[in-house]
């Protein structure tokens, strides 16, 4: 007797879909790659050819140069071999989507990273009815339930006010949450000009061109330390400590990061206005997607596993960790 989704197979590297002769956001080269988004974990470079929505190929052609590229628009299908594959909103980041396999009456999501909460930078998560749900859980614990977006942008806000001989120093990954922070800034009415870091400017000028508004934002190099004093800086995570922040005005550090609910981490990083953002799903969307969608099994990709796995047990619902590895939570 079969068992349901024998058809795929998961391998630490990657999602092999055997009668499609395809891989899902492979971490080795492949000949054909499925890609659900473009961070770094999940999109890599040298595939023989790659499936993935425009604003995906867009990203990794930014980060990676030329692909051969497939584009698949949201609600799109592509047949490879016997199996259909259709491109679904994530919520992740710009682009992102989760991919609908269908072959021999069993459907089967592969969810990428997916957030339910709205974000002005991408489109919002669809559920999706399936047999199979493959999620993350990269904030699978009860203790992760992140705060209201806006909140934490009024927090923001308010140092920045308080301290008009300063700049607040806002450390954010490149892809994705750099521009959610400047497009949830922009939605709460602040319109003056935020400076950035040049690693991400590339990035910045893609999300633009996509028609996400961010504003007028300009290059930290070369301006006057006080012509930022009360001003709004982006950097890299790994730039808040760094040599660079010696040229702003006596930067508060903060950090956009679902990881921030975690004090010790916000201490060790030196932060000073932690921000409890994150493009991940917090437990109460992990377990509420789960059960909207209510598929027969769930399959988890990354992340804590256990918790997830026991939660979906205690309500019967057949669950297993696919344990792949080189997925990484940088991208939160």
């Amino acid at each position: 007797m079969p068992k349901l989704g024998d058809w795929l197979e998961p391998h630490p590297h990657g999602i092999f879909i055997r009668p499609a002769d395809a891989w899902v956001d492979p971490s080795l080269p492949q000949p054909r790659a499925l890609v659900t988004h473009g961070h770094a974990d999940h999109a890599r470079g040298g595939h023989g050819a790659v499936w993935a929505t425009p604003e995906t190929l867009a990203i990794m052609e930014t980060r990676y140069g030329e692909q051969a590229g497939h584009p698949v628009g949201y609600g799109e299908s592509v047949r490879l071999g016997e199996v259909k594959a259709t491109f679904v909103p994530a919520g992740h980041v710009l682009g992102s989507a989760q991919i609908l396999l269908e072959y021999r009456g069993e459907r089967i999501v592969v969810s990428g990273d997916y957030k339910r909460r709205p974000d002005p930078t991408c489109a919002p998560f669809e559920p999706v009815a399936c047999d199979v749900f493959i999620t993350e859980a990269t904030f699978g614990l009860p203790v992760f339930r992140h705060p209201d977006t806006g909140d934490e942008i009024d927090k923001l806000v308010a140092r920045l006010h308080a301290n008009p001989d300063r700049c607040v120093l806002v450390g954010a990954y490149a892809l994705g949450k750099a521009q959610r922070v400047i497009a949830e800034l922009r939605e709460r009415g602040h319109e003056a000009p935020i400076y950035i870091h040049g690693a991400l400017q590339r990035l910045c000028d893609l999300y633009a061109d996509h028609g996400v508004r961010l504003g007028e934002l300009i290059p930290v190099a070369g301006v006057p330390k006080a012509a930022m004093a009360g001003h709004v800086v982006m950097c890299p995570p790994g730039a808040l400590n760094d040599r660079w922040s010696r040229r702003l005005p006596d930067p508060i550090t903060a950090m956009a990061s679902g990881w921030m609910r975690v004090r010790q981490r916000a201490r060790q990083k030196l932060v000073e206005l932690p921000l409890i953002m994150s493009d991940h799903a917090d437990w109460d969307e992990l377990t509420d997607t789960i059960e909207e969608i209510a598929p027969r099994e769930v399959w988890v990709t990354h992340g804590r596993e256990e918790a997830l796995i026991h939660w979906c047990a205690m309500r019967q619902i057949k669950a297993r960790a696919l344990a792949l590895v080189g997925f990484e939570d940088e991208d939160d």
